[in-house]
């Protein structure tokens, strides 16, 4: 017997910090979309507990198991993370929500998708690794957060469009460093409610390529590589647009041909899809 649970990974063009004493409601506010690579959770029986995954360590699983107290229960949890961590992808969530996701459904816990996003979004503010991610992963394609906080508490919009995605990344980030630094809080929270303000007046893809690229220069943190990059990129007219991961060391384009990026001179350039569907248990 054996339970998977597929979680998109999750990449922010620009957003807000939210912080809040009460950990559930700690959050951000942003725009960003899905990929159709994430991270795959697997649990199944076992003799003893045994933890494998594919690259990384097991922090975050350690960290979820700590919350449900299941640290000495006996099954295997294997871990497919499809995208690089730390660079920007929410694989820490996507780690976070699909292991709690499996366990529910493997143990037969009973838990609602939503109280499994709360939990998973504890193990990332417990572990200073991310925002937001958790509730834009529980929805589809283009996800604008409108309110902060886990899922049942923050409130996402979800846009389907059909575009392909071209991405590279060139290392990490580490996000603590950022989110709990006052300077680059007050500098991304200033410049990301700007942007998040105008695009909630008109959804389009062409404004969120824009304000994330004004976003991603305004706050400081893109390295010269990814901007040089990036200015190649769109200086081809058969892309939409390119920018910065929030937050990582990663470019991300968007065009409606797969061809557009086939064209591109640039080593090591991901081809992804838009991810419309999300979430999918097997």
């Amino acid at each position: 017997m054996s339970n998977s649970v597929f979680v998109p990974g999750h990449i922010t063009g620009f957003f807000t910090i939210e912080n809040h004493e009460i950990k559930l409601k700690n959050g951000s506010c942003g725009a960003g979309f899905l990929l159709s690579r994430g991270v795959k959770t697997t649990v199944s029986q076992s003799d003893e507990l045994v933890i494998e995954v594919n690259q990384g360590d097991s922090t975050v699983i350690d960290e979820v198991l700590s919350i449900l107290e299941l640290d000495n229960t006996d099954f295997k949890i294997a871990q497919d993370i499809q995208l690089p961590i730390g660079a920007g992808f929410g694989t820490s969530a996507a780690s976070a929500l699909s292991l709690t996701l499996a366990l529910n459904e493997f143990l037969d816990l009973g838990y609602s998708q939503e109280l499994c996003g709360q939990i998973a979004h504890m193990a990332e503010v417990n572990l200073g690794a991310g925002l937001g991610d958790v509730i834009a992963q529980t929805g589809h394609g283009m996800v604008l957060r409108t309110k902060p906080g886990a899922p049942g508490i923050g409130e996402i919009e979800s846009f389907e469009e059909e575009v392909f995605i071209g991405w590279k990344t060139f290392g990490e980030i580490e996000t603590s460093d950022i989110i709990l630094n006052p300077h680059y809080m007050k500098v991304i929270s200033d410049s990301g409610a700007k942007y998040l303000e105008l695009f909630e007046k008109e959804h389009s893809l062409e404004n969120f390529l824009s304000f994330s690229l004004k976003f991603s220069h305004e706050i400081g943190l893109m390295s010269d590589e990814v901007k040089t990059q990036i200015d190649y990129i769109n200086s081809s007219s058969d892309i939409l647009g390119s920018s910065m991961a929030m937050l990582g060391n990663t470019i991300f384009a968007f065009a409606y041909n797969e061809d557009a990026f086939k064209k591109l001179n640039i080593e090591n350039l991901h081809i992804d899809k838009l991810n419309n569907i999300g979430i999918v248990y097997d």
